[in-house]
């Protein structure tokens, strides 16, 4: 059933960056605050070493992750399987923001496809990996990536998601800063 493992191996790694569905919590300091769980998805997550993952965060419309992070670091990162043997990663740690020109941005942005709505590189400092089983976790089938993000990007143009995020991505639901 469910155990600690010491580190992410080659093996976990290729299941990890198979997933198609992942997610990411994280909670800001304040005991009124929201804890926020994000889907991610896309060819974006990357293993960066035994200890150390990474992803490119793409623009949405809120950005509790990177506000969450600026204040405290906290994060767990959750895969679960829908196919196949039934299993449930979780990776805890401390995450950091890195902007586009900052030291390790490009590392993980040029090990994936190009986007136009990529605002920031996640890398997460694993401090525990827990595997568990996953037996709850229904079976289900992927039809095709939902491509909206690149697309609403794509139409807003460069200036256009520079005022999107000064918008709608400069302070969390709670206040903290974001972008």
């Amino acid at each position: 059933m469910g155990k600690v493992l010491d580190a992410i191996d080659p093996k976990l790694a290729e299941w990890m960056e198979a997933q198609p569905l992942w997610f990411v919590s994280t909670a800001p300091l304040a005991e009124d605050g929201h804890v926020n769980v994000s889907p991610r998805g896309h060819d974006t997550f990357s293993v960066l070493g035994p200890k150390r993952v990474g992803w490119v965060d793409y623009t949405g419309s809120g950005i509790e992750t990177i506000a969450h992070l600026r204040e405290n670091g906290r994060i767990c990162v959750m895969f679960t399987s829908f196919d196949g043997r039934p299993r449930i990663v979780r990776l805890h740690g401390t995450g950091t923001v890195l902007l586009p020109g900052e030291a390790g941005f490009e590392e993980v942005v040029a090990r994936h496809p190009d986007n136009p709505s990529t605002r920031a590189v996640i890398a997460v400092d694993v401090t525990r990996v827990s595997d568990s089983c996953g037996w709850g976790v229904p079976v289900m089938d992927v039809r095709e990536e939902r491509d909206l993000i690149r697309l609403h990007a794509e139409k807003k143009g460069p200036d256009g998601m520079h005022e999107y995020r000064a918008q709608k991505n400069a302070f969390s639901i709670d206040g903290l800063r974001g972008l």
